[in-house]
């Protein structure tokens, strides 16, 4: 399995090769984007069927990746070689290129044109052809393409497509078994630097809110030395994912007026934990939080001011979302991922075992 160690990804990662602990699943895990943090070697100290190959490559949306991706390829089939998994679970696209000899899933969590079109109203210049071809034929080669929303789905097809083989899995959270004492703050957690989560909206209108906001995320780019911070927010920088657990049951309201999120895993965890939910108004997150969220223009300030500062004031409407949210959360289960995961490796395992039979 690939992983990308810069954002949401990672969690997904870790999530899932914990659950499939439950199947028996050993996981080679190879991963790229940065080095490891503490913390997340802390997390994979806490799992007991998984192998790590650490490496810093770039990966296929960091500006001028090629040289490293070519390098990652060779040493992803020199990990293969010595490794023989019975399937490649790919979280990154370019790889599913190699040529591997047995089953490859490979799942988009996000894309770069679609992140542009969506943030930038504009289609990716010219210069992302390369990314489009290599993103392109790394899908094209996959056994069976993974998004964790219809709404992502639609646009790998549409960009990438069409897929022989594809479905939709969606990301999966641990549910609490219990209710906690809830705060009067709202709780944003993601890449402050990242137009496509707009956490900056949320700074702009804080000194207008009734409550205090906190934000925890990284505010730099990977690749950037400026800083996305601005005033007027209680910064919390970035925390562990224990530490965003902790903040989630105790924030009454998480804000996520989004541009482009193609499933959004701080939400359902956040929804889990029984916060009142604000997001943006985009297909990926309307088709999960429908009925169970308050949705704003992600362009338009005062609906943002004005829903937020609604829940500040309206506990009864504040309550009745936050139920609804955890209720939702459900269907997004930790427990129901990896099911779907298993279900998809079985089918694909055996039908590459009845192939070379016959």
């Amino acid at each position: 399995m690939t992983t990308d160690t810069l954002g949401g990804v990672w969690t997904y990662t870790i999530k899932l090769i914990k659950a499939l602990s439950e199947y028996g699943i050993e996981v080679h895990l190879a991963s790229m984007g940065r080095p490891l943090n503490s913390a997340q070697h802390q997390q994979l100290l806490e799992l007991k069927n998984v192998t790590i190959y650490e490496s810093d490559y770039k990966l296929e949306w960091m500006t001028d990746p090629w040289q490293d991706v070519s390098q990652s390829k060779i040493w992803l089939e020199k990990i293969h070689q010595q490794v023989q998994p019975d399937l490649v679970h790919l979280n990154t696209f370019s790889h599913g290129s190699i040529g591997f000899d047995v089953p490859v899933i490979v799942v988009g969590h996000s894309c770069v044109l679609s992140w542009w079109q969506a943030v930038k109203g504009e289609t990716a210049p010219a210069s992302y052809q390369t990314y489009r071809d290599e993103v392109r034929t790394g899908l094209q080669a996959a056994d069976l393409v993974v998004a964790p929303s219809a709404a992502m789905m639609q646009q790998l097809n549409f960009y990438y497509g069409p897929f022989e083989n594809y479905k939709v899995i969606s990301n999966g959270v641990e549910i609490p078994n219990k209710n906690t004492f809830k705060w009067p703050y709202i709780l944003s957690i993601g890449r402050i630097w990242d137009e496509a989560k707009n956490i900056q909206a949320l700074q702009k209108i804080s000194k207008n809110i009734n409550w205090k906001i906190c934000l925890a995320g990284e505010s730099k780019s990977p690749e950037s030395k400026s800083d996305a911070l601005g005033k007027g927010i209680h910064y919390l920088g970035y925390v562990s994912h224990y530490e965003v657990l902790k903040l989630m049951t105790e924030a009454s309201i998480y804000a996520h007026p989004a541009r482009y999120e193609p499933f959004g895993l701080t939400i359902a965890e956040a929804a889990s934990a029984g916060c009142a939910l604000v997001l943006g108004d985009i297909p990926s997150l309307k088709e999960n939080w429908d009925q169970a969220a308050l949705f704003v223009n992600p362009e338009d300030l005062k609906e943002l001011h004005y829903n937020i500062n609604l829940l500040t004031k309206d506990n009864q409407l504040r309550n009745k979302l936050a139920n609804e949210s955890k209720s939702r959360a459900t269907e997004f289960s930790l427990c129901k991922m990896a099911e779907k995961y298993h279900e998809a490796y079985t089918q694909l395992v055996s039908r590459d075992a009845l192939h070379i039979t016959n």
